[in-house]
């Protein structure tokens, strides 16, 4: 068997060819100007606008549930367990978001390490005290209105997407 093939008699992968290297594309940074219309041109997305969605998303749920069950419990556990995911992410974004959270870069990273830090424990603390809080606590009904809180983080990307995707194509090409 010679070099070029393998045991199992497929081709080896592809050398690099220097011919191709020099067809790719050079990028240039972005002066100033660019950067900035680059950042008008983005859609604006607040972390506040998603934590409110989540908290009426959290009660509004709730109280859905429990009406069209006709089990109450059913209710206080989905509201129980997405306040557990937006308590706890309130109290992140309001650390994060205050004036001090800016001021030097280690100082920015290690607060975030310790808002993520605490964000954790709590929910996690949340989820421990569930059954001593909600009395007849639904764990199913405590999941769902967890995870389903959770994912209103994905639909911020929807909501933050340009107008027309070919138009931040072009600027970028620009």
């Amino acid at each position: 068997m010679n070099q070029t093939q393998s045991s199992h008699g497929s081709k080896p992968p592809p050398v690099w060819d220097e011919a191709d290297a020099s067809e790719q594309v050079v990028h240039q940074p972005w002066d100033a100007a660019k950067a900035q219309a680059w950042r008008q041109n983005q859609p604006k997305q607040s972390v506040w606008q998603v934590l409110t969605v989540q908290w009426v998303l959290a009660v509004s749920l709730a109280a859905l549930l429990a009406l069209v069950s006709g089990q109450a419990a059913w209710g206080w556990s989905w509201l129980y367990g997405a306040l557990s995911v937006v308590v706890p992410a309130t109290g992140f974004a309001k650390g994060l978001t205050s004036r001090a959270a800016s001021q030097h870069a280690l100082a920015a990273v290690l607060r975030f390490a310790v808002w993520q830090a605490l964000k954790w424990a709590l929910t996690v603390l949340c989820l421990v005290m569930a059954p001593r809080v909600v009395p007849d606590l639904s764990w199913p009904a405590m999941l769902a209105g967890l995870v389903v809180t959770l994912k209103v983080y994905w639909l911020a990307m929807f909501w933050g997407r340009p107008k027309s995707a070919a138009a931040s194509e072009n600027f970028v090409k620009e």
